[in-house]
């Protein structure tokens, strides 16, 4: 997608250094105001998961200085949060090598090397970020597919990003508890069919569900995915613990003849997003 489309909507950043451009099968991409994406052609490309839950997290977290984003893959996550929060400095953790590199070039691209360090590891090592934290919010897009219920996607960095090849929400879960700081919020997204296992997976780590909210695709159809925020248990009174969590009415992002519902309109203005832009859902 050119330049010249977001002309008049958001400033364009900074030049980017060293004049990096894709590579070989690979695109540059709109991803949150004036800040681009690299992403392989037929690889794993960002989706309304990975900004929704960037909203959602950056929308309800008190205060942040320092962010992680977990099992962070292309870096789609924390470079919309990183737009909306121009204050906070992240840290990100992706296993696979191939999404790595394309992280730390957009990265670099839009200028956040000062604010934004990506970190090569698994998110399971519990020495990969001792001594990092804590922090403030920690997100995550884990896969929640169990291996051998989907069809695979043909392209191998696709396939952990879909599959729970690499951890399971019980494992993001694990690793926000072990980072989180008082007060902190853990924010993350997951089937809401499913919303029961990644409720356990947050109590067996002392985490509490604080809110949440399902995300219906179309008009008319239940919800799809959940948008969830936790806290640590020990932070909240206990009188207040009983009466959690908050369940918020489904944000609805398309109407019944395909346009988009005027809640999630505002929503995709709010983190950046020119109008005709439309990320894969």
């Amino acid at each position: 997608m050119s330049e010249e489309r977001f002309h008049g909507w958001m400033r364009p950043g900074p030049r980017p250094p060293g004049g990096i451009e894709p590579g070989e099968g690979e695109t540059l991409d709109a991803i949150s105001g004036h800040y681009r994406l690299f992403q392989a052609a037929g690889g794993h490309r960002f989706s309304t998961d990975d900004v929704l839950v960037a909203w959602y997290g950056t929308q309800w977290a008190p205060r942040v200085e320092r962010a992680a984003d977990l099992g962070s893959g292309i870096g789609s996550v924390a470079i919309v949060a990183a737009w909306r929060l121009p204050g906070a400095r992240f840290r990100t953790i992706e296993a696979q090598e191939t999404s790595v590199a394309l992280a730390r070039r957009s990265v670099a691209f839009n200028g956040l090397d000062d604010r934004v360090e990506v970190v090569h590891g698994d998110l399971r090592d519990e020495t990969i970020l001792a001594g990092a934290g804590p922090f403030d919010l920690v997100l995550g897009s884990p896969p929640y597919r169990p291996p051998g219920t989907v069809t695979e996607a043909r392209h191998p960095q696709a396939r952990p990003a879909r599959i729970e090849l690499r951890g399971s929400i019980a494992d993001y879960a694990g690793a926000a508890a072990r980072i989180l700081a008082p007060g902190g919020l853990f924010a993350f997204v997951f089937p809401w069919n499913d919303r029961a296992r990644a409720v356990e997976a947050l109590r067996r780590e002392g985490l509490a569900l604080l809110r949440c909210r399902g995300v219906a695709f179309r008009e008319g159809e239940e919800p799809a995915i959940g948008l969830f925020a936790a806290v640590r248990e020990a932070d909240v009174p206990r009188s207040f613990l009983r009466r959690m969590p908050l369940v918020e009415p489904a944000l609805v992002t398309r109407m019944a003849d395909g346009s988009f519902s005027p809640e999630y309109g505002a929503v995709r203005m709010s983190f950046g997003f020119p109008p005709g832009h439309e990320p894969r859902e």
